[in-house]
């Protein structure tokens, strides 16, 4: 801002910087520590903290100095004065509640009431009117970005529209608050603002536009004088909220507007609090009526309307007859004519007279009485109804019991309700009405905008004393609207974070609020608060109390829902919204749901004889009417009423509907949000209410908004700002020179050492957490403070050195000064002193010569100078001319240029705003350019048609007009008749005058159905097709007519009869109830007996606990215990894993024995000494092993024992425990669950039967109705659909043909089977997508059946598995133990059979593998030589192959150009097919014109008989009937005459009709002819195309088995060099292995002679020492396992040895195979012969070199004795733990042995207790689980029906209206005929005329076909010279084809021919048609 001083407008708009950049504000605040603290009276006050103790701070207050010690949870921090009056509070740094409500109040005192929250717009009423809502306003906030100006609601208007405009996406605007916030005056601001800004561009246009932006203004008082009122809060507060949504075209102009409203507050109409007024316009019509009109609507004194409770209150400042007047003329504006206007005002005079109307109660009875009718006859004047019947309507009206219609009387509470809600349901449906007009009237275009932008002023939410079901509905709008807020922030933050590359979890925190919406609007399991709602409003005995019962039950422990602490009435409930708790009174929120009225009244209404009042009332049937009611109090009734079923529809869901509807278009649309705040109660400017703002604040949903800031990193700042600003404190972190701003921010980051989760770095902004940058402001004031300190220092110094020098200079001075004065008083009289100084100046008189000469030169010089100059002043002085000349020429040409350069950028502004706009509609139309450039020239064609088809239908517009007239003069006769009968009454003349008002109702009703044409067009077309097939049919209809009315009657006495069958079922149902009643009582006991159960429990749990203890600590010791068993566990592994070693080596040994078996003497000789060392090995192993096997048997036994007692008093103690806490929370959850579902399913169940009883009896009888339709309509269809078959048939025809033709063009491109595959799967989808699109709303709702289904089993199993689990564990650790334990013996056992088995396999095994590896080198040395060759190989095919690849491409290039041309035709065939299209819309357009016509001449006679109605009404009224019968009689002749006249003309169009079949028959014969000529064509065709196919067939057959040749080549030759590559790999691996493994056998040959000697010492050891005799036996154990694994290894590389020796020997077998064919001949082989003797040679070398690592292992098995002896120490080590463990156990057992005699003495306690009882309890739980289950199934079953058959029944209700409505149409098409006719004759003609465009179009069609048959030759060349091209390359034998195609090529020649004669026949087949 400028330093000039503000304009008054700015002042409330922008903030005073001086204040803001204050330094005092600042040092104040960092000096001292200033938070905020709670204050009762001002929400929050200022402090600094003096003192802090732990969690209490000593706080000083900043007003009065007060000293306060506070909770340090209570201080709030406060944020620094840069934030001051900060513009958008999400910028603030301490986002906190004290900061929002400060920044807020402190803008408020200043003026400026808009504030920004983030999203938010917060506005502050300021009641008092402010000077920023000028045009000058507007100006300044046109096309402004929003940071760019400062908060206001045209800031939030503009920026909608620019985004609406810029981005193409619809706006919405959302204003919400209380009562009195300003949320009206905010949205007429809003559209004020578009109002001026859509319609700036429009100076040029019409007047028309201009009109309706006054009408947009206009609407707003119409709606405020019927839709606000006076409340204590606000003079003129709104009443509904409202929706207002303003279309736009696309260049931004207003075209039209729509308002929707929620939530009419029409009980406002009968009764208001004593200060509060009703709804204006009532107190507007008494106050402004003129005297004619006041009689006319019988209106009378404020004081004499009871409705008006407080009568006439004035509003300060307003006039209601001003008002008035200010009301109709916007109605005259909208466009309503007088008469409406007296209309709506009768409307309002009956709701003001409906209160006067008053009820007596009899003396004796509670019949109410109306003893004074005045009230009553002027409601029924005003709305032209009878008094009597409305009398008796009123006090007896008749309602329908069972299959009886009853008069009942009423009371007199009952006959007051009935007024009141009369009075409520009339001014509601006259605002309908008016909102109605109003919406006719702003959407003048009839035409959807291009986009729109939306208002939604809607109230905020509402925390009362006393919140009913209103509140609940407004909190449900708020809370959906609070989401909508959440998830744009949500979004938004999203956006912002990704467009800066920021890592962060995102949180969509709509989802927040989703519980507590699911709590109100959930539909099922469990349903929420509307469906419980909607659910009790059906029931006969329903009531608040059990509503609200039932809501406790299935939504009590839902987390937003909560019982109220306090009582007061059994209705309450509270909701926990977002806002807060609210607490819920449900008292009348049934019948304010069902909204129920007198349905003998409405019907009244709907015969009155005001037209404006029947359609007010059209749809009573939707009315709740009195039998509804009746059924709800009565409880000997039915339940309700299935009449009515399909039409009534309750408030809780029609609310829920439009709020879905709002929702949806909110969410399409990018939401703008404004909060108002009424800032106090008493309407004074200038005065907040603290508490009151923070209320609102938190309702608003703004603190909400906080609060998710707060989650993210509010606050942000540019990288410049940043470094800017507080560089300071990293002073050194930054180098010299210049950095990017980003490096520079993230040197100083990390300089500042800040956490990394308080900030983020993004790409052009640095994001901080809350709080972060008020640190860093106080960090950077104590830094400048520092620094600021510094600079006095220096400059103070600086002063004081600089004043010091001074003086010191003055001193020196003073000194000099006092000296010079001494001296010249000294010198002044000394005469030599004199002299000196009179002589000094005469001594330069010698000098003044030599100064003259000097002198003189200077001039000369400066004289030659002024002569250069004068002469250069000449030339200058003409050139000066000279430019002056050029300079005026250049002006004038500027002049010129500057004002055509104005013009110029005048005009380059207007083009880039027209270019921009241009650019944009470009883009879109660019794509469809194109389409629509083809469209144009077929709808040119279309546009001749319609011209022809509008002529005709003006001729028939006119014919209709002359038969109108005639009717009319019939009319005429007609009246004069009446006035002639009845010149006496004058009645009648006010009954004619009305009849006339009809009349021009009625002619107002054809022109709305003429403008709504455009959308019946749509549903017509799918009835066109009905029409078509039926026209014939007319005759027969009259017969199916009469079937229908015998079925109508069939199905009423079913009706009936379910009738008698429903209250048979209501009766049982009754007996039910009192069966459950008598289980609720039995439950109570049960309930009784189960507390006291518990009580005991609860002793018993104290005991337990202590048992528990002693049972921990046991099991201490036994986890001590098993930690021992852990490790001698894995000492045993380790053991069985040496075992496993040892047993490996020893069956590879074995194995090396079995092949050297045969090898030499000496071996066989050895091996018979082994095996007698191995027998004697054997037994004494076996010896050791009984009496090792039964030391451990014994001490298994006694481990099992002592595991097995322990575990099973474990269990049993986890037994009784886990057993007393299941029946204690089975028990107390099964009582409440049994009770509500026992009720629930009860009611379910018997409602279910009676619905599927009912419902089978409706089924069979609509099958057997339907069944008896079909066959009718299959007959009717069979004779009337032979045209549309043909002319399907012959469409089938065309497509059969031009798939043909594609066919064969693609089989001559594709020249490959997979185009034809997937042209066949196309073909496939496109039939079954019709097929799936019928099936798929039964798979819909298959589907949601089966997913409730689902989710009930899931949730059984779910708590089945749980239960299950948590046994399987206990089970399974137990069996674990067992387990793990029988294992280890196992082992033990089986290591030694192994032993035993191994020791002797392990000789024959080795003689085996020596034969075996010598075999295997000379396998190896042959694989080398054969692998060589197969490389070779392997480079010639290769080459071939890379060959074959180059053809293949080329091959594909062939077939993309083929592709090209296929799509080409296709393109063709769619065009054919949308010509066909357009023909038969003209049809429809036709048949469309004959209904329009026939609904005029329809009305014409419903207006008749109408006229004949109140003839018969009027005849009846008079008391003087017998003098006009004989008048009546005469009357009734001639309309009898006329009848048969019309009977006459019916018979003349009946013959028409016959004629018109006779011509049709005609066509067909004409059809049929053409028909068989183009099925011959067709064969012709067929045939050639099938020629030519099978030649490309042939060709391409030949191409793919030389392909197939080919690849099959290609993939023999990559295999064998795969197979060879790997098996040369496995044999060098086999060779490796099979050397080591025989290294090792003769290694462990070695090792086995030694062992077999230690074995011998050891056995003799043992037989003298018996106790040495468990070392030696483990040592053996130990020993034996690594010998088995080393067994096992060497067996398992044997085997692989062997196996891979086979391998090696197939393949040899075959490679020699293929050698022996390949190879030239034996000499190779004899070469071959020697290699493999040399290399036998280098083997037997290698197994020398074999034998003496032989020794090495020799060694290994030393160091293996070494590691056994470390083993047995290890195993004494352990047997000494083990005894400790035996202790141990011993010690364990004798504690188990006195808890086992304590835990049964106490159960033997409690089982004698308890045992009684609770075997009684779990009986009968069982027993109620199973009928539980049954209940489900009978439950499940009886829903799966129930949905299914209403499924059916709305199907078969479907089908059956359907068929009645045609039936209707039917009736209709009788009448139609005879225009039929005419139209008929001239489709006849157009059908000529179109057969001769159809030739036009068939010779275009022949020369496409030429050119495609030219191109398709073309393309056959090239593939013969492509085919001869690769024939060339790769065989002789290709070189035929040519001649073939040659020959196909002639034939594809004639072809084409004979096709283009076809295909002229066919065109002229097709035009014909």
């Amino acid at each position: 801002m400028s330093k000039k001083a503000p304009t008054e407008d700015e002042k409330f708009l922008f903030v005073d910087k001086d204040f803001l950049n204050s330094p005092m504000a600042q040092a104040d605040w960092s000096a001292k520590k200033l938070v905020w603290i709670p204050s009762e009276r001002h929400g929050f006050e200022a402090a600094s903290i003096k003192e802090e103790h732990g969690d209490e701070v000593l706080v000083e207050l900043a007003d009065n100095a007060k000293k306060v010690t506070v909770n340090k949870d209570d201080i709030q921090k406060m944020n620094p004065p840069k934030f001051s009056k900060v513009e958008d509070m999400a910028e603030l740094t301490c986002l906190n509640e004290a900061s929002v409500l400060h920044n807020i109040r402190e803008r408020y005192f200043s003026g400026l009431i808009y504030t920004y929250s983030g999203l938010f717009c917060v506005v502050v009423n300021p009641y008092k009117m402010l000077p920023i809502y000028s045009e000058k306003i507007i100006d300044m906030y046109k096309g402004k970005k929003r940071h760019e100006v400062p908060p206001h609601i045209y800031s939030i208007a503009d920026n909608a529209y620019r985004n609406m405009m810029q981005d193409r996406e619809d706006q919405s605007i959302l204003c919400t608050g209380e009562s009195g916030a300003g949320k009206t005056e905010n949205t007429k601001k809003v559209i004020q603002y578009l109002a001026v800004v859509a319609s700036s561009h429009k100076g040029k246009k019409d007047s028309s536009a201009g009109e309706l932006e006054k009408q947009l203004l206009q609407a707003n008082p119409i709606l405020e004088a019927f839709g606000n009122a006076k409340t204590i809060k606000n003079d003129n507060s709104s009443r509904f909220g409202k929706f207002i949504r303003i279309n736009f075209d696309v260049t931004g102009y207003i075209v039209g507007a729509n308002i929707e409203t929620y939530l009419l507050e029409k009980s406002r109409c009968i009764r208001q609090a004593k200060t509060e007024r009703a709804f204006h316009i009532f107190y507007y019509m008494i106050a402004g009526a003129k005297d004619k009109l006041r009689e006319e609507l019988l209106l009378e004194p404020f004081s004499n309307y009871r409705f008006l409770s407080a009568g006439h209150v004035q509003i300060p400042g307003q006039q209601d007859d001003e008002m008035y007047e200010e009301t109709m003329e916007a109605m005259n504006i909208m466009g309503l004519t007088e008469e409406e206007r007296i209309d709506i005002l009768k409307v309002c005079s009956t709701v003001m007279q409906l209160g006067n109307i008053e009820f007596k109660k009899e003396r004796n009875q509670e019949q109410a009485t109306m003893p004074d009718n005045t009230a009553a006859q002027k409601v029924c004047h005003l709305q032209g109804i009878n008094v009597t019947d409305f009398t008796r309507a009123m006090l007896t009206p008749r309602i329908k019991v069972g299959r009886e219609v009853v008069q009942k009387a009423q009371t007199k509470e009952q006959a007051d309700f009935a007024t009141e809600a009369l009075a409520k349901a009339v001014f509601e449906r006259l605002f309908r009405w008016i909102l109605g007009r109003v919406n006719k009237a702003l959407d003048k275009t009839k035409r959807q905008g291009a986009s729109f932008l939306g208002i939604l002023d809607i109230a905020g939410f509402e925390i009362f004393e006393d919140n009913s079901f209103e509140q609940l509905c407004i909190n449900y709008t708020n809370e959906k609207l609070q989401q909508l807020f959440n998830h744009t922030m949500f979004i938004l933050e999203q956006e912002e974070y990704q467009r800066e590359g920021i890592e962060w979890n995102f949180i969509d925190f709509g989802l927040d609020l989703q519980p507590c919406i699911e709590l109100i609007e959930r539909p099922n399991n469990p349903p929420g608060i509307l469906a419980l709602l909607d659910e009790e409003c059906w029931f006969p005995k329903a009531t608040d109390v059990s509503f609200v019962e039932k809501l406790m039950n299935t939504q009590g422990n839902h987390v937003k829902f909560a019982k109220p602490k306090q009582l007061k009435d059994k209705t309450e409930f509270s909701i926990l919204h977002y806002a807060g708790k609210v607490d819920y009174n449900a008292t009348a929120w049934l019948t304010k749901n069902m909204d129920p009225l007198n349905d003998n009244v409405t019907a009244l209404l709907s015969n009155s004889s005001s037209q404006f009042v029947q359609d007010l009332w059209k749809d009573t049937d939707r009315v709740v009417g009195l039998d509804t009611i009746a059924k709800m109090t009565d409880s000997s009734m039915p339940s309700a009423s299935k009449t009515k079923k399909g039409m009534f529809r309750t408030v809780g869901q029609l609310y829920k509907e439009s709020l879905a509807k709002l929702m949806t278009t909110l969410h399409n649309t990018q939401p703008n949000f404004v909060r108002c705040i009424i800032p106090n109660h008493e309407k004074r400017a200038g005065k907040l209410d603290a508490h009151l703002v923070l209320e609102q604040l938190r309702c608003n949903g703004v603190l909400e908004g906080i609060r998710i800031c707060r989650q993210g990193f509010p606050n942000r700042i540019v990288f410049q700002e940043f470094r800017q600003r507080y560089e300071i404190l990293a002073a050194n972190a930054i180098p010299k020179g210049f950095m990017d701003g980003k490096q520079a921010c993230c040197l100083m980051i990390k300089h500042l050492d800040l956490d990394p989760n308080l900030y983020r770095i993004g790409q052009s902004k640095i994001f901080f957490r809350t709080g972060v940058l008020a640190q860093l402001e106080e960090e950077r004031d104590l830094k400048i403070t520092v620094v600021i300190i510094a600079f006095q220092a220096q400059a103070r110094g600086f002063l004081a050195r600089k004043a010091f020098a001074k003086r010191q200079q003055q001193l020196t001075a003073m000194k000099v000064i006092q000296r010079n004065c001494a001296a010249y008083l000294k010198l002044r009289n000394w005469q030599w002193w004199r002299l000196f100084t009179k002589v000094k100046p005469l001594l330069q008189v010698t000098r003044q010569e030599e100064e003259m000469g000097l002198k003189e030169e200077e001039l000369q010089k400066a004289k030659e100078v002024a002569v250069k100059f004068e002469t250069e002043l000449k030339e200058i002085s003409l050139k000066h001319t000279s430019v002056l000349e050029e300079r005026n020429a250049l002006q004038e040409q500027l002049q010129a240029e500057t004002e055509l350069y104005a013009e110029a950028e005048e005009m380059r502004v207007r083009l880039g705003a027209k270019k921009q706009e241009l650019e944009e509609i470009l883009h879109e139309m660019e794509s469809r350019l194109d389409e629509e450039e083809e469209r144009a020239q077929s709808l040119l064609v279309d546009k001749k048609k319609m011209q022809q088809q509008m002529q005709e239908l003006e001729e028939h517009l006119e014919e209709e007009e002359d038969a109108r007239q005639k009717l009319q003069l019939e009319k005429v006769t007609c009246e004069g008749k009446i006035k002639k009968l009845e010149d006496d009454i004058l009645v009648m003349e006010d009954q004619n005058t009305k009849l006339l008002k009809e009349r021009k109702l009625m002619e107002e009703r054809i022109a709305d159905f003429s403008s709504n044409l455009a959308e019946e067009e749509e549903k017509s077309k799918n009835l066109t097709k009905l029409k078509n097939k039926h026209e014939s049919m007319i005759s027969e209809l009259e017969v199916r007519l009469k079937k229908e009315e015998k079925g109508r009657q069939e199905l009423d006495k079913a009706k009936r009869k379910l009738e008698a069958e429903s209250n048979d079922m209501q009766e049982q149902i009754a007996d039910l109830q009192a069966q459950i009643a008598d289980l609720k009582a039995q439950l109570a006991k049960k309930e009784e007996e189960l507390q006291n159960a518990l009580a005991r429990l609860e002793d018993e749990t104290a005991q337990k606990n202590n048992a528990l203890k002693k049972i921990r600590e046991l099991e201490g010791h036994i986890s001590d215990l098993q930690e021992d068993l852990d490790s001698e566990r894995a000492a045993r592994n380790k053991a069985e894993k040496i075992k496993r070693d040892l047993g490996e080596e020893l069956e590879a040994l074995k194995s090396e024995l079995e092949d050297t078996l045969d090898t030499t003497a000496t071996q066989q000789e050895l091996r018979a000494k082994r095996e007698q060392e191995v027998t004697l090995l054997k037994r004494a192993i076996e010896d050791e092993n009984r009496t090792h096997e039964s030391q451990i048997q014994e001490m298994r036994q006694k481990h099992t024992q002592a595991v097995e007692e322990l575990t099973e008093q474990l269990e049993q103690s986890k037994r009784v425990k886990s057993n007393l806490e299941k029946a204690k929370q089975a028990l107390e959850k099964e009582t409440s669950e049994l009770t509500m579902e026992v009720r629930s399913l009860s009611q379910a169940k018997q409602d279910g039967e009676h619905k599927r009883k009912k419902l089978e009896g409706q089924v069979a009888d609509l099958q057997s109705r339907f069944t008896d339709s079909e066959k009718q309509k299959a007959e009717l269809g069979e004779r009337c659909s032979k045209i549309t078959v043909e002319l399907e048939s012959v469409t089938n025809l065309l497509n059969e043909a031009e798939g043909k033709n594609i066919k064969l063009s693609k089989d001559v491109s594709s020249l490959s089977s997979q185009l034809q595959d997937t042209q066949e799967l196309l073909a496939e989808e496109t039939r079954q997508k019709l097929q799936f699109s019928t099936k798929l709303r039964q798979a819909e709702d298959d589907k949601n059946s089966l997913q409730e289904q689902l989710e009930e089993e899931v949730e059984a199993k779910r708590n089945v598995e749980r239960h299950v689990s948590s046994l399987n564990i206990q089970l399974s650790d137990s069996k674990k133990k067992l387990e793990e334990m029988m294992g280890n013996v196992e082992l033990l056992e089986e290591g030694k059979k192994r032993l035993q088995r191994d020791l002797e396999a392990a000789n024959t095994q080795f003689e085996e593998k020596a034969s075996a590896y010598d075999k295997l080198e000379k396998t190896k040395n042959r694989l080398q030589q054969e692998l060589e060759d197969t490389l070779m190989d392997l480079d010639s095919q290769r080459q071939i192959v890379s060959n074959l690849e180059k053809k293949q491409k080329k091959f594909d290039q062939m077939l993309a150009e083929e592709k090209s041309i296929s799509s080409k035709y296709a393109d063709e065939r769619d065009r054919a097919e949308a010509e066909a299209r357009e023909k038969e819309t003209k049809a429809l357009s036709l048949a469309r014109a004959l209904d329009e016509a026939q609904e005029s001449r329809e009305e014409l006679e419903r207006a008749n008989k109408a006229l004949r109605l109140e003839m018969e009404d009027l005849i009846s009224s008079k008391d003087d009937v017998g003098k006009n019968v004989h008048e009546l009689e005469k009357s009734k002749r001639g309309l009898e005459a006329q009848v048969e006249e019309m009977k006459t003309q019916l018979e003349e169009l009946e013959d028409e009709l016959q004629a018109a079949e006779d011509a049709k028959l005609r066509l067909e014969v004409n059809m049929q002819a053409l028909k068989a000529q183009f099925e011959r064509d067709l064969q012709g065709r067929d045939e050639m195309g099938e020629e030519k196919k099978r030649q490309l067939i042939k060709q391409v057959r030949e191409l793919e088995t030389e392909l197939e040749d080919e690849r099959k080549q290609r993939a023999v030759a990559t295999a064998a060099k795969k197979k060879l590559e790997t098996d040369m790999k496995d044999l060098e691996g086999q060779i490796e292995t099979a050397s080591k493994g025989r290294d090792e056998a003769i290694k462990q040959l070695r090792k086995l002679q030694a062992q077999m000697k230690d074995y011998q010492r050891e056995l003799e050891d043992a037989r003298a020492a018996r106790e040495e005799v468990l070392t030696t036996a483990k040592e053996s154990e130990k020993k034996a396992k690594t010998l088995e694994a080393e067994l096992m290894q060497l067996q398992e590389d044997l085997a692989a040895a062997e196996r891979a020796r086979k391998q090696a020997e197939a393949e040899r077998d075959e490679l020699s195979d293929e050698l022996a064919s390949n190879s030239s001949g034996k000499s190779a082989l004899a070469d071959e012969k020697r290699r493999l003797e040399a290399k036998i040679s280098q083997l037997e070398e290698e197994l020398e070199e074999e034998q003496s690592n032989m020794e090495i292992i020799n060694d290994r098995l030393r160091k293996s004795t070494q590691q056994v002896d470390q083993l047995t120490t290890e195993l004494q080590a352990e047997r000494t733990t083990s005894q400790k463990n035996e202790s141990a156990r011993q010690q364990m057992e004798r504690q188990n042995k006195e808890l086992k005699t304590k835990l049964q003495e106490m159960e033997n306690q409690v089982k004698s207790k308890f045992k009684s009882s609770i075997s009684a309890l779990e009986a009968k739980v069982a027993q109620l689980e199973e009928q539980l289950e049954q209940e489900n199934r009978d439950k499940q079953v009886s829903a799966k029906n129930i949905r299914q058959k209403d499924k059916k029944l709305k199907d078969l209700i479907m089908q059956v209206e359907d068929e009645r409505k045609q039936a209707e149409q039917y009736k209709d098409q009788a009448e139609k005929a005879n225009t039929r006719m005419k139209q008929l004759k001239r489709q006849l003609e157009e059908s000529e005329e179109e057969s001769q465009r159809a030739t036009a179009a068939r010779r275009k069609l022949q020369r496409e076909l030429d050119e495609a048959t030219e191109s398709s030759d073309a393309l056959s060349r090239e593939v013969n010279s492509l085919k001869s091209k690769l024939r060339r390359g790769n065989e002789p034998s290709f070189g035929s084809t040519p001649r073939r195609m040659g020959g196909g090529r002639r034939v594809v020649e004639d072809a084409s021919e004979e096709e283009a004669d076809s295909q002229g026949d066919f065109n002229g087949t097709k035009s014909a048609e």
